[in-house]
């Protein structure tokens, strides 16, 4: 389980970065709500901040999880308009899943729906542009 959220935390952070043309650097707000059907609890969202440089814009698979050897890819990238979709997969982890974000100037909000075995877990998210990095 706990895999499972790490693996969607950092692709909620990694993926939006790929809208190279849609997404600005600097440091972005992202919220993210987890659902999981069964779970007998609901999870609380997760707020965190990051601080995207244009290397990471030209390059976000660098932060996919994963190693050289198991790494996690994006494929079936695809932008129209303002809306991204693609699939993720992360074969270690026996994690496939698909996404879309809509980006606005200074934000985007979008879902992600993973499956692990026999979990599933639909990931909604947010982001908010908050200005530039901090030197």
């Amino acid at each position: 389980m706990r895999k499972l959220i790490l693996i969607m935390l950092v692709l909620a952070i990694a993926v939006p970065a790929f809208a190279e043309t849609l997404q600005k650097p600097g440091k972005w707000q992202i919220r993210m709500q987890m659902e999981m059907p069964g779970m007998p609890f609901k999870m609380p969202p997760i707020t965190t901040e990051v601080c995207l440089t244009e290397d990471d814009i030209k390059d976000p698979q660098k932060a996919l999880p994963g190693d050289a050897k198991n790494p996690c890819t994006i494929s079936d990238y695809k932008v129209d308009g303002n809306t991204v979709t693609w699939t993720a997969d992360c074969p270690k982890q026996k994690t496939k899943g698909k996404g879309e974000i809509t980006f606005t100037d200074d934000s985007y909000t979008g879902t992600m729906k993973m499956q692990m075995e026999e979990q599933e877990m639909t990931m909604k998210y947010s982001g908010q542009w908050k200005g530039a990095c901090k030197k």
